[in-house]
């Protein structure tokens, strides 16, 4: 007996056999070649990472590396090494966030990987807990290559959601306390926002004075974890403490009342009975002073922030100061000159201040310090606050 179909029914049933063979061929794509895809990752992971022995981390989807970002392994994939243990790396970051890190430990001369999760650089709190959570050592800053250990300094800053710095609080441009708003501002107030802010954390400034500055800074129990302002790095100060990289070219110079102008053209020409040069005390503008002055007459003046309107009002005819310090006042203040501005009796640079023993700290300032010096950020704080950039 012949049965008739109606068309609108064999339509239906070609629509649905064509729609489940497809589904099928499909599914049969999408689970049966992920096995060779991770070996085909591996591989690739595997060849990069020997052309990058000092360390890497990887996009495994791109194959690109990141150039920003904060990498933290995950416990799971901890002590995996070696291309037979590579795949199950490279699969956990499938599963996961699609990093992998890697590098060749020298000791043993295995290549190391781990999957690995990216946080943003400005996620420095939220790393820390993730690397302590997955019983990691340390977690590592792409941009900057610095390696942040979870039991330094910098871990201990951020546990305690704080960071002290120590300044004068007297030097403008750099670090002044403007007593009418309780508030601190400058160039190296800036540069330590900057770093607290890469941090994650707040920040809190500790008054020193320029006399008490080594004391403070070795102190016990700690005062603060580092200080900034006009510090000159010095031989001095390097055979006691640590210093940053440079951030800011220094160098002595003077301030003088404007109409003298054409009395000073050098040294010598300070350096006269009758001429009165005033400092602020415990500083290298003393040191300098001192060491360099033996005819004029050296007055010590406490406060150095008042010493300019001190040489204008004609209590002292020469203010010894720095070349990153001069030009403010002569700004804000017709009746100041710097004569030898661009010819200063020194040659320097100022950077950050602290005790030993906190490298960790160190290398995430000079990180820092080196990625504002590369983006430009650097530069543009110096003009901000009419500096001459030397880097």
């Amino acid at each position: 007996m012949k049965t008739n179909t109606h068309p609108t029914i064999r339509l239906f049933l070609i629509l649905t056999l064509c729609i489940s063979t497809l589904s099928a061929a499909c599914t049969k794509e999408r689970v049966t070649p992920i096995p060779d895809r991770v070996e085909a990752i591996a591989d690739r992971v595997w060849t990069y990472s020997q052309s990058h022995p000092d360390g890497f981390t990887l996009n495994i989807h791109t194959m690109a590396a990141p150039t920003e970002g904060i990498a933290v392994s995950y416990a799971a994939t901890q002590h995996s090494h070696s291309r037979s243990q590579l795949t199950s790396v490279v699969r956990h970051a499938l599963r996961h966030d699609g990093y992998v890190g890697g590098w060749l430990n020298t000791l043993d001369s295995l290549y190391y990987f781990d999957s690995s999760r990216l946080f943003p650089e400005d996620s420095l709190p939220a790393a820390i807990r993730f690397g302590k959570d997955n019983n990691q050592h340390s977690v590592f800053i792409i941009s900057t290559s610095s390696d942040i250990p979870l039991d330094g300094t910098v871990a201990q800053i951020v546990s305690r959601d704080t960071l002290r710095v120590g300044t004068t609080g007297d030097y403008r441009p750099l670090s002044f306390y403007e007593t009418t708003t309780g508030q601190y501002w400058g160039f190296g107030i800036e540069m330590a926002q900057t770093i607290a802010r890469r941090m994650g954390v707040a920040i809190r400034f500790v008054p020193t004075s320029w006399p008490s500055l080594s004391t403070d800074v070795q102190a016990e129990p700690q005062l603060f974890d580092f200080a900034i302002g006009g510090i000159t790095i010095t031989p001095t100060r390097l055979e006691t403490m640590a210093m940053s990289d440079g951030y800011l070219a220094n160098g002595k110079t003077i301030l003088c009342r404007a109409a003298d102008t054409a009395l000073y053209h050098s040294l010598a020409d300070i350096d006269r009975p009758g001429v009165r040069v005033m400092v602020n005390p415990g500083g290298l503008n003393e040191q300098f002073a001192r060491q360099h002055l033996t005819q004029a007459t050296i007055i010590v003046h406490p406060r150095n922030e008042e010493i300019p309107s001190l040489i204008a009002e004609g209590q002292a005819d020469i203010m010894i100061t720095e070349i990153t310090e001069a030009p403010y006042y002569v700004q804000h203040d017709a009746r100041l000159a710097a004569p030898l501005l661009h010819e200063p009796f020194t040659h320097g640079e100022i950077g950050v201040l602290m005790r030993r023993g906190q490298d960790d700290l160190m290398d995430f300032i000079n990180g820092i310090i080196g990625q504002m010096k590369a983006d430009g950020s650097l530069r543009a704080l110096h003009q901000k606050y009419g500096l001459v950039y030397s880097y």
